[in-house]
C-alpha cells in the first residue's frame, strides 16, 4: 500500500489528545502540518494544549470535549465533522485507561468503563470513519492496544483482555478494508513513559535511561510513520517483540508469584 508522504492540510481525529501518547500523536501530526481534531473528556487541558499546538505549528487545532464511554459517542463525532464540513483523513483511536486490580475487587462502574472505552468506543468509532474512508476509497486508522494484550496476568486482567480484542479487532478489520483502499494499523506498544501506570518522574526518567520504558515522543513518531505507510501492526522495539513469546507462555507459577507478592501484599494497587 502507498505510503503517505505529504500529510499537510490534511485533518486527523484523535481521541484522548489532551495528555499522554494522545498529545504526543497530535504534536507528531501537526508537525508535519496536519490539521487536527482533538478529542477527549478533559476540557480544560484539550483546550490549553489545542492552543499551544495551533500557535506553535501553524495547523488548525479543533476540539471537541466528550466522554466517549457514553452512548452515542461516535456519531458525537462524525456529527461535529458533518456540522463544521469537515472531512478527516485519519483517526487514531488512543484514549483508554488503566488500572492494577483483581477482576473480584474491582468496582462494577470499572469493569464498565474499560469494555465501554476499550470496546464499545473503538468498535464503533471504527467502524464510523471505515464507512466513510470505504466509500471515499481512502483513509487511515492507527488503534491502541497494548503488549499486555498477550499477558493474560493477575491484576491487569480487564486490561489486557480488552486491549487484546482491540488487537484482534483491528488486525481483522484491516483485511476487511484491505482492498478498499483504507488501511488500519493497531500498535502494541511495551511500557511508555506516561502517567498511565502511575510512576514517579525520577523513575520514569531512569526506566527510559536503560531502555526499560519508550519515551512517548518516540513511539508516537514512529506510530504514526507505520500508519501512514498503511502497516497492518506495530511493536516498539526488538526486545518487545521477542519478548512477546516468552511472555505469553510464562508458567503458572511466575503467573501466581506476580499475585501473590504484589496483589495479595497490596504493593500495587
Amino acid at each position: 500500500m502507498r505510503r503517505d508522504k505529504d500529510i499537510r492540510g490534511k485533518l486527523a481525529v484523535v481521541t484522548g489528545a489532551s495528555s499522554g501518547i494522545g498529545l504526543c500523536f497530535s504534536r507528531e501530526l501537526a508537525g508535519r502540518g496536519c490539521n487536527l481534531l482533538m478529542v477527549s473528556n478533559q476540557r480544560q487541558e484539550l483546550e490549553t494544549c489545542a492552543s499551544e499546538i495551533s500557535a506553535k505549528h501553524g495547523v488548525a487545532a479543533y476540539t471537541l470535549h466528550i466522554d466517549l464511554t457514553a452512548p452515542g459517542a461516535s456519531e458525537e463525532i462524525t456529527g461535529w465533522l458533518d456540522r463544521n464540513r469537515l472531512v478527516a483523513d485519519y483517526l487514531i483511536n488512543n484514549a483508554g485507561i488503566f488500572s492494577f486490580q483483581p477482576v473480584a475487587d474491582m468496582p462494577q462502574h470499572k469493569i464498565d468503563c474499560f469494555i465501554r472505552l476499550h470496546v464499545d468506543a473503538v468498535t464503533n468509532i471504527s467502524r464510523a470513519f471505515a464507512l466513510r474512508f470505504k466509500e471515499r476509497g481512502s483513509g487511515r486508522i492507527l488503534n491502541m492496544s497494548s503488549m499486555s494484550c498477550w499477558m493474560p496476568m493477575p491484576g491487569i486482567a480487564m486490561y489486557s483482555a480488552t486491549k487484546a480484542y482491540i488487537r484482534v479487532f483491528s488486525r481483522a478489520l484491516h483485511y476487511e478494508l484491505r482492498d478498499s483502499g483504507v488501511s488500519v494499523t493497531v500498535a502494541c506498544p511495551g511500557g511508555i513513559a506516561t502517567d498511565l501506570f502511575g510512576l514517579s518522574e525520577p523513575l520514569k526518567r531512569f526506566a527510559v535511561s536503560i531502555r526499560v520504558l519508550d519515551t512517548p515522543e518516540r513511539f508516537a513518531r514512529r506510530a504514526v510513520n507505520r500508519m501512514l505507510k498503511g502497516r497492518k501492526q506495530y511493536i516498539n522495539g526488538v526486545l518487545n517483540r521477542i519478548s512477546i513469546v516468552f511472555v505469553a507462555s510464562l508458567p503458572t507459577p511466575a503467573r501466581m508469584l506476580v499475585k501473590r507478592k504484589m496483589l495479595d501484599k497490596g504493593i500495587v494497587r
